[in-house]
């Protein structure tokens, strides 16, 4: 096939295509955050209700999301977007007009199947239609713009609760999934992996997915039930064994969704390893932020909405260029220095107590956050695409997505356990020092991860591609 080259009328089409389908993935992961309080309120929901509400389209996007990325190169990535986009919407519309917070979970998982199909594919599709002398810059743009419509959601869900119903939080989905099917089925080149093999992995899509939920129940209920409790053990138990299960099911099939041979890349691994403890900092923070700002300060949906605006802004204006630094200095300095600059934010953002104001307490810390942010989640990407023959972009992006989401799945079932949040997310008394308590652990977790970058993580991006010419000293 041929490929299109950034900043040309085709390239521009297919990042728009890539960056607002993911981008609706992408916002429904952060939106609900906002809307919890009065979600709430209206169904009266306790913590482990509210939790579910993130946590339900969160477990089957991580579960699946291997899967999405597997099918996409074996049936044509467009192809398997367009279906994950059609299936979005679809999802999104019964979230809107759930009529209690049962259906509502039952919808964001839904909307999480189809959010598995369609993220990977999104990346899949960058790095198989882009020369490869532009996939870095392309990359990081869609870094930047996909993450500042996440970023964004916050905003976009205080306004619409705010002047109307967090129902339209989901409903306006619809119109935008439209455009971006329109746009795909005319402007994407059509990809695939001509050597992938043609069978569905069943038992390992079924058995990741039965432990990741099995240990998310586990976390969720153990506030109410206590560490004790049969079922609390049990269902840590099974779903531990579940997972080992999963890595025994994909390391034996003969068409795993889940190539293990990719992990033969160092890098890759790395990468991976960094992904986890960062995403799942990323996760926790946005969490307690935009619920600690109307419950204990006092904002309003729209004002605790829009107070991580400047993260939106300062990745519009670098992610691009912290892609375009990656491919010449290489990955290694933007993936230790940024987290370890959105530690200092989580710092900043652990003082927000009852009296706080945005300027003084909110601001400095949102303004660091989104400079860290801004420097590592485009050479991440890069790291992690570059580290794995074409051929399985789509699995590498599957994989990268599915240990993003699954950081943050855990993120918000144990970040509340480990807070002290109880049984309750709107009162106040116990959410403030929760929210201290997360904070400090997100900057620990976020530091963490820029000193693995630094240990594991090669100077140069040639050293990271997996063609055997990779210094000894990378």
């Amino acid at each position: 096939m041929s490929f299109v080259r950034y900043g040309t009328p085709a390239g521009r089409w297919v990042l728009l295509a890539t960056v607002l389908g993911s981008g609706m993935a992408f916002i429904d992961g952060t939106v609900v955050n906002i809307a919890l309080p009065s979600i709430g309120a209206e169904f009266g929901a306790d913590a482990a209700a509210l939790q579910w509400t993130v946590n339900g389209y969160l477990l089957p996007l991580a579960a699946f999301i291997l899967l999405g990325g597997s099918l996409g190169d074996r049936f044509g990535r467009r192809r398997v977007f367009v279906i994950g986009v059609a299936w979005f919407a679809t999802a999104s519309l019964l979230c809107g007009i759930a009529p209690n917070v049962a259906a509502l979970i039952a919808a964001r998982a839904l909307q999480g199947i189809g959010g598995a199909l369609l993220v990977p594919g999104s990346l899949a599709i960058l790095q198989s239609s882009f020369h490869p002398d532009d996939r870095s810059r392309a990359i990081g743009s869609w870094s930047g713009l996909a993450g500042i419509a996440g970023a964004a959601g916050p905003f976009i869900g205080g306004w619409l609760v705010d002047v109307a119903s967090w129902r339209l939080v989901f409903l306006i989905n619809v119109p935008l999934a439209i455009a971006v099917i329109a746009v795909a089925v005319r402007h994407v080149p059509e990809s695939r992996d001509p050597d992938a093999a043609r069978q569905i992995d069943v038992a390992g899509a079924l058995t990741g997915a039965i432990g990741l939920a099995l240990v998310t129940y586990g976390f969720t209920a153990w506030p109410e039930r206590g560490a004790t409790d049969p079922l609390v053990l049990g269902t840590l138990a099974v779903g531990a064994l579940a997972m080992l299960g999963f890595v025994a099911i994909e390391a034996r099939s003969p068409h795993p969704m889940l190539p293990l041979e990719v992990f033969r890349s160092r890098v890759f691994s790395a990468a991976n390893v960094v992904t986890f403890v960062v995403y799942g900092a990323i996760g926790g923070l946005f969490f307690f932020l935009v619920i600690t700002l109307q419950v204990v300060v006092g904002f309003s949906p729209l004002a605790a909405g829009l107070a991580p605006l400047p993260v939106t802004l300062l990745m519009l204006m670098l992610s691009a260029r912290a892609g375009g630094l990656a491919q010449r200095i290489g990955p290694r300095i933007p993936m230790s220095v940024g987290p370890l600059v959105c530690a200092v934010g989580a710092l900043l953002l652990a003082g927000i107590d009852a009296g706080s104001t945005y300027v003084a307490d909110v601001l400095p810390g949102v303004v660091v956050f989104g400079l860290g942010l801004s420097l590592t989640v485009a050479p991440l990407t890069v790291t992690v695409l570059a580290a794995v023959a074409d051929r399985h972009a789509g699995v590498a992006s599957g994989v990268n997505n599915a240990v993003a989401r699954a950081a943050g799945l855990v993120a918000v079932a144990v970040l509340p356990l480990a807070a002290g949040v109880g049984t309750s997310l709107i009162d106040p008394v116990t959410l403030a020092p929760a929210n201290r308590t997360s904070m400090l652990l997100c900057a620990g977790l976020l530091a963490a991860g820029g000193l693995l970058a630094l240990a594991t993580i090669p100077s140069s991006l040639a050293a990271v591609r997996p063609d055997g010419a990779v210094p000894d000293d990378a």
